[in-house]
Formats: C-alpha cells, structure tokens, sequence
C-alpha cells in the first residue's frame, strides 16, 4: 500500500484526530489494544489517539529496556498518570541487553532492537491480554530513510513486507504514518499534551543504543547517558531541533594528574532542521562548546575528548548509528 504524506500546510489537525479515533474504533472493534510508550511526541499522540478511541481497552505500556535517558521511565509514566491515562512499566532490561551482547554492526543492532521489541515483549504482551493490535507512533520519515536503504529504523514492519500477524501474533496499527515530525507536533498539541511533550526534541526508538558506536553494554549504556544529561541540560535553551552524545569505539590518549589516561571519546551532535530530511549542525558558540568539554571530562568517568560534528545531513545523518 503506497503511503501519501499529508504535509504539514493541508493538515486539519481536528479532523485528523477525529478521523484516527474512528478508524482505530472499527480496526480493533470490542477487541483490546496494546500500545507502545515512550515518552517521544509520536508515541505520546498515538497513545492520546488509541485512549479516545479505546478507552480502558487500551492497554499502554513503557518498555523499560535499559537503553533510556535518566529517570526517564519514570517521568513519562508519572505525566500520562497526570493526564488520566494508565501506564504500565515493562523491565525488559536483562532481554535486550543479552540481545545486544557482541553486536557491533549498526544494522545488526537495530535487527536485535527489533526482535526485542516485536517478538519477545509485545509478543508475550498481546498473547497474554489475548490483545490483537499493537498501536505504535511510525511517522512518514522513518519508513522514507527505510525504505530508502538509509538505515534500518526499527519500527519499520510491514513496508519492509514482515507479515506482524503471521511472525508475532498481532496486527500494527500506525496512525501517524502520513504526517512528519511538524505536523504530529500539531496533533500532539491538539490533543492536549504539554509543551514537555509536543515540543520535545525527537529521540529514537532504539534509544541511547543508537548512540553508542560499538558494542552496547550496561556499563557504556551507562557513560552516554551521563553525557546526554549534561548535552541536553546545556543545549536545550538554544532552540535546536535535536542534540545529543555520541560514544566512540576507539580510546584516544588523554592526560590527568600529569599521566597517560587512554579514554574515551564523547561526540556531540547538535542539529537545525524542520523535518529531519535535512540538517544542518547549530552554530554553537566556543563558550557552549567549551562548557561542554570541561563539564563531560570531568564528570563522566574515563572520557578523555570531546568533538563537535560539523557535517551536514547529507551526507551525515542525524544519529549515528
């Protein structure tokens, strides 16, 4: 089935959400749902669309897979508790963590990511509440870079033709697969999420794996996601569309109290874009970039350097893996 973009000047936002409501009533009918949380402005409007439209029905969980940004499980269930939608945590942290275990090829990763998510816990998650649906928040530009052999994202199903119904147990249903990131902002605000939510700068669905170049591993799960607090506490009020921390593979040699120190490498991405087609890195000034370097080297262990890209998209890419 080809997929028309409704771009962001012909969007309704009230008529698409009451359009979404109903057709996510009649796909699932009396039937349960299961939907996928995670925090993202995607994820967030899907789960406000499959709430109006199913109710107690719908049964929303958060991955809890090890892979996200500090304390973050915890803040998104306790706001979509403020906003009357009951979230369940899901620890799937030992799971994908055996999956990810020796991995070091991006697509590889993103593959394990998948089965992970898809076959053993929303798997086990449908076959147990005898649900027949997953709703997740797919928009227009993942299934573009993936279908466009860009790289592999992870939610990216039935366009690649996965048949969910026959390899899982269930049906996807993607109702923000028309619109990019501009325009599922739009029907987030609509919907009445805050500005924490709508505004959010995009953060991918493998999470914090897509940052570490190499082999994932609890132990340096944990260094870029000490680097990507100190990123975002410093970068947010610049008014970029995303920034983010990088993990290198390589160790480079360092200096502390006068001897050698071998250690790692952090990179930081800061982006301008609307859609994420395009990017171009934020123009950032020496004082920011400086602040950075000093404050990552002295408070994430063993990081010795830190870079700034300055390569466009194309030819880089937002993330790096």
């Amino acid at each position: 089935m080809e997929i028309k973009e409704i771009i962001l000047e012909d969007l309704c936002p009230q008529e698409f959400i009451q359009k979404k409501i109903d057709e996510i009533s009649s796909v699932v009918g009396e039937g349960l749902a299961i939907n996928a949380l995670s925090g993202g402005v995607d994820s967030s409007a899907v789960t406000m669309l499959g709430f109006r439209a199913l109710g107690k029905r719908l049964k929303t969980y958060f991955i809890e897979n090890g892979l996200m940004r500090e304390n973050e499980p915890q803040q998104v269930v306790s706001l979509f508790k403020e906003l009357g939608v009951p979230v369940e945590l899901f620890d799937a942290r030992k799971l994908f963590f055996t999956a990810l275990k020796g991995i070091t090829d991006p697509e590889e990763k993103r593959e394990a990511i998948t089965q992970a998510f898809y076959k053993e816990v929303f798997g086990k998650l449908v076959k147990d509440s005898g649900a027949k649906f997953l709703l997740q928040g797919t928009n227009y530009t993942d299934i573009e870079e993936t279908v466009a052999g860009i790289k592999r994202q992870h939610n990216i199903l039935e366009q690649l033709g996965i048949d969910t119904q026959k390899q899982y147990g269930y049906k996807v249903i993607e109702p923000l697969i028309e619109l990019r990131k501009p325009a599922v902002r739009e029907v987030a605000k609509v919907l009445g999420l805050p500005e924490a939510i709508f505004g959010r700068p995009p953060f991918p669905g493998p999470a914090l794996a897509t940052r570490v170049i190499g082999e994932v591993t609890p132990e340096r799960i944990e260094i870029v996601r000490k680097a990507t607090k100190i990123v975002e506490e410093e970068l947010s009020a610049t008014g970029a569309f995303q920034y983010l921390a990088v993990l290198h593979e390589d160790k480079v040699t360092g200096i502390r109290d006068g001897k050698r120190d071998f250690g790692l490498q952090i990179e930081v991405r800061c982006w301008e874009s609307v859609d994420a087609k395009t990017g171009s890195p934020t123009k950032l000034s020496y004082d920011i970039l400086d602040r950075l370097a000093q404050n990552i080297t002295q408070q994430v262990p063993g990081v010795v350097s830190v870079t700034y890209n300055i390569t466009k998209k194309p030819p880089s890419t937002i993330e790096v893996i």
